[in-house]
């Protein structure tokens, strides 16, 4: 049982006008004197026998009225004269304390009145239910396990300031639950993404996050300098070259789920930290991505959501296979009249939609984004691109001027890409010296050295994570699927 001396409370009233900082000073005053009472708000470590909340419901509902410990945040006190109900919650819900005087004692009670919301609670005693029914756990003992020296939301309602719950995401999560849940399905869907791939015989492989050379993408990346190497170093704008390596090396299905980072702006479908999945099946190609694409999708929304039909703005997506297919020139002259060889008409549109590219294919690909962001709802497979837009990705055997790749696009974004991959080492080695002269960059000739020691067929695969929880999850930004994105520093 708790001791207690005598010492004062000073407290910060909600509604009074006070500030956060004038709160938090107060609340560092009044932890000063609960040590000199002799208690520490910090220190009990209250581990052994804990249940979760819903572990406790779960006895209650089952009548079995056992003693146990429970522990969480301080949601709400009700203040009945020598009775004091406080509403607790921990990841897994909620539930009710009775806190009785002349149970727990004179002097602990008067800290119980002291208790603030925010505050982090650890109590004993037996569960059951109040006379309405409640579920409830009758307090014998209990302990303060973490003074909150700010105040939460007032009344619960959650930060209302969209901007503000970014920033402080750690409140966000306890005060507004049913974004803590959003982020416990993306864990889940995460979880499936490995498993489908691990049940297929992929195994998941970690690559370098900073790299000599940024490859795998035409992207801005993020420079660092290693000091002890004295060179500069790149964070991945992907992981692609390096898990071709592994290919080379005997390696015939591999996979990673990890950050990516792309200095370019941010939007409501764009981060410049991002987590993105990539598969390599060796002996494969694009056609084998699609079945492996399907699958994936289809079986996470299933297993993750109970279905393959999801709701995402309004609108019904059904992820059941197949997905439908349609060749990206036929739909690029479908929209737009005239084919994507046509550089004038190319031209010529881009001005109409103040499109700014100086390479006839910049153009071409930033035209089809229009397309896709307004019209292509899907789950739809966009095939066979322009060899020039596809550096990485092999010819198709009966149109040369084209690639076997396709990108997935779902609710008007692009969610997956995927090609035969590339494994001609002078073919590659040509289309880099090409990408380097039209962009200024470097060509990785170590990944044509590896690719010299033979790389077998392959198709690759990637998927961009936090796309694909936005649309499972119906997340308006992609702001709302990352735990932390990024934002202008405020200090």
């Amino acid at each position: 049982m708790i001791q207690f001396g005598a010492f004062e409370f000073l407290f910060a009233v909600k509604g009074s006008g006070l500030s956060e900082e004038e709160v938090y000073r107060r609340r560092v005053e009044r932890v000063a004197r609960l040590r000199e009472a002799g208690i520490e708000p910090y220190g009990f470590r209250f581990l052994e026998g804990r249940l979760a909340v819903s572990e406790v419901r779960g006895l209650i509902d089952a009548g079995r009225e056992e003693e146990v410990r429970v522990a969480g945040r301080v949601y709400a006190l009700r203040l009945h004269g020598k009775t004091t109900f406080l509403d607790i919650g921990d990841q897994s819900g909620k539930l009710q304390l009775c806190v009785v005087r002349d149970v727990v004692g004179q002097q602990p009670y008067k800290l119980v009145k002291k208790l603030d919301a925010g505050d982090i609670l650890g109590a004993e005693g037996k569960c059951g239910r109040t006379r309405t029914g409640e579920p409830t756990v009758f307090v014998e003992r209990f302990w303060l396990l973490s003074k909150a020296l700010l105040p939460p939301p007032e009344k619960w309602h959650g930060l209302r300031d969209v901007e503000l719950r970014y920033r402080r995401r750690y409140v966000d999560l306890f005060a507004n639950p049913d974004v803590r849940d959003k982020f416990i399905l993306r864990s889940r869907i995460v979880w499936e993404v490995r498993r489908i791939l691990q049940e297929q015989g992929y195994i998941e492989v970690e690559t370098p996050i900073m790299q000599p050379l940024p490859g795998g993408a035409e992207a801005k990346p993020f420079v660092t300098h290693h000091n002890a190497l004295d060179c500069d170093l790149f964070l991945r704008i992907a992981p692609e070259l390096y898990l071709k390596r592994l290919l080379v090396g005997g390696l015939e299905r591999v996979f990673e789920v990890g950050r990516v980072f792309r200095n370019e702006g941010l939007s409501p479908r764009h981060n410049p930290e991002f987590t993105m999945l990539e598969a390599y099946l060796a002996f494969g190609d694009y056609t084998d991505m699609m079945r492996l694409t399907e699958k994936v999708l289809s079986e996470v929304a299933q297993q993750v959501l109970g279905s393959t039909k999801v709701t995402y703005k309004g609108r019904e997506l059904d992820f059941e296979p197949p997905f439908e297919r349609v060749g990206y020139t036929e739909l690029f002259r479908q929209k737009f009249g005239f084919d994507v060889w046509d550089e004038e008409k190319v031209r010529k549109a881009a001005e109409r939609y103040e499109i700014e590219a100086d390479w006839h294919w910049d153009r071409v690909d930033k035209l089809f984004d229009v397309v896709a962001e307004e019209e292509l709802w899907g789950p739809l497979f966009v095939l066979d691109h322009p060899v020039e837009m596809s550096p990485l990705a092999k010819r198709k055997k009966n149109d040369r001027r084209l690639v076997e790749r396709f990108e997935l696009f779902v609710g008007g974004m692009e969610v997956a890409n995927a090609f035969t991959e590339l494994n001609d080492p002078e073919e590659q080695r040509a289309r880099f010296e090409e990408q380097a002269r039209r962009t200024g960059g470097r060509v990785d000739r170590d990944f044509l050295r590896a690719l010299a020691y033979a790389m077998p067929p392959a198709g690759g695969l990637g998927i961009g994570i936090d796309r694909l929880v936005m649309i499972l999850l119906d997340l308006p930004t992609i702001r709302d699927a990352i735990l932390f994105p990024t934002l202008r520093p405020k200090e």
